[in-house]
């Protein structure tokens, strides 16, 4: 099993060494989830659950119940 997945790594590895084009495309890619994710994150998504339950329990029975609707 080991041996497997050494392999298949180091088939990826090798194909991403001799890229040219994909290289731009990986980064492009990375670029553009670093800003979804990270940047977005801080302008968009209020951090809910700490801002309005000061517990784990309190914020734990709010999902459930919002889940079981």
């Amino acid at each position: 099993m080991f041996k497997l997945a050494k392999k298949i790594f180091w088939f990826y590895v090798d194909g991403f060494r001799s890229m040219t084009v994909g290289r731009k495309l990986w980064i492009i890619i990375l670029i553009k989830l670093f800003i979804m994710f990270g940047i977005l994150k801080l302008f968009f998504f209020k951090d809910f659950l700490n801002t309005r339950f000061s517990s784990d329990e309190e914020k734990a029975t709010y999902i459930l119940k919002e889940l079981t609707k």
